[in-house]
């Protein structure tokens, strides 16, 4: 694999940088409280714009046809801003959508997600640490013309502005993802208390919902899973943005923090901390990167790969933060400094669709699965 970016990914990087830089300051992101559509919604518009909304959607339905790839070029340059708003969420669902939904589906929902003009979140996070596809209590049962819905969600970003939720749920024992439009009877979305004040998440309730047939998105079990691998590697990438302001700030701060008469940049303990966090940094983005490539290549390791990729970015990029919070030593510790901005993103991110030990956990299962699939070939 070329893990040089294209012209394309560069000029994505570099156009997102600059508008983000302008509008999503640390005094912007702090107005917005976490809601992107605060301020009259500016930064959602300019991302439109952009073409951020529609950057994975199909071309016939408004989009630009790109891959998880440039996804993650967008997804890190938002972590790195600490930029609220619904891109990672919504991009999920119509990459889900353009997956595995129906014609009818599709031609109602993409056109509106492409352009901005609505949203959506993936319901799929439980309370309990039900945080991966083999943790879901969420039921879905078939019901005539339709599918019932029961169960509680957790961690829902955006889902209070949402337009649509994709619901993932238990059919026959079995996960599969249902679209349920906002507003529908028996669902009810509550915002949460969390430390990132960057971002909104919500608890979803879903109380004997009916969704019509055609909202059941094609894929089954392995369309969930494709799905998971994406959003763990869209986290990953978040978190390494954040991560990468932190190294910034951190090599800005210790050339100009002076102690013994002396800036502390110039001593070898805090040149190895930043040394040890450039590291970690690089090895998080080729981790994301390679993931994000196996994900469009629909390499038969992807899922290893993302798991990987998010199992090294919860651990690597939360011990960032917190050398770069020790580093900055007594005014590190303010809220009111722009590094907890970053450090309580990097550490929400930690714990998103799983932490590093249940991503060592669902690796080793992988190779295990692959090397037991692998047995009756060689005998």
């Amino acid at each position: 694999m070329d893990f040089e970016p294209s012209e394309e990914q560069v000029m994505l990087r570099d156009v997102s940088r600059s508008a983000l830089k302008s509008h999503a300051t640390p005094e912007h992101v702090r107005a917005m409280g976490g809601d992107i559509f605060a301020e009259d919604g500016e930064l959602w518009r300019l991302g439109a714009e952009l073409g951020w909304p529609g950057l994975v959607l199909p071309e016939e339905q408004g989009g630009a046809g790109q891959g998880l790839a440039e996804l993650c070029v967008v997804a890190e340059e938002l972590g790195r801003a600490a930029a609220p708003g619904p891109f990672v969420p919504s991009s999920l669902v119509g990459l889900a959508l353009a997956r595995g939904g129906s014609a009818a589906v599709c031609s109602r929902i993409l056109p509106a997600l492409a352009d901005g003009s609505a949203s959506a979140a993936w319901a799929f996070a439980e309370p309990g640490g039900g945080c991966t596809p083999d943790t879901l209590t969420t039921t879905a049962v078939e019901d005539g013309d339709a599918y019932v819905l029961d169960g509680r969600k957790t961690s829902v970003q955006d889902a209070g502005a949402a337009g649509w939720l994709l619901v993932t749920a238990l059919l026959d024992d079995r996960p599969a993802s249902f679209v349920v439009e906002a507003g529908t009877a028996g669902v009810s979305v509550r915002r949460q208390q969390v430390i990132d004040e960057t971002r909104a998440f919500h608890e979803v309730r879903l109380e004997r919902v009916r969704v019509p047939a055609d909202g059941l998105l094609s894929g089954g079990p392995a369309g969930v899973r494709a799905l998971y691998d994406a959003a763990i590697t869209l986290t990953a990438a978040d978190a390494l943005g954040a991560a990468d302001a932190l190294l910034d700030m951190t090599v800005e701060y210790v050339k100009v923090r002076r102690q013994f008469g002396r800036a502390i940049g110039s001593f070898q303990a805090v040149k190895h901390k930043c040394a040890t966090m450039l590291m970690q940094v690089h090895a998080a983005r080729a981790a994301v990167h390679y993931a994000a490539m196996a994900w469009d290549a629909g390499d038969p390791g992807a899922s290893r790969a993302a798991s990987v990729a998010k199992s090294f970015a919860s651990r690597g990029m939360s011990q960032v933060a917190g050398e770069a919070l020790q580093t900055h030593g007594g005014i590190g510790f303010t809220w009111e400094h722009d590094l907890h901005l970053l450090l309580r993103r990097v550490k929400t991110d930690e714990l998103l669709y799983g932490g590093s030990a249940e991503h060592r956990e669902r690796l080793c299962a992988l190779l295990l699965a692959d090397r037991a699939e692998a047995a009756p070939a060689r005998a």
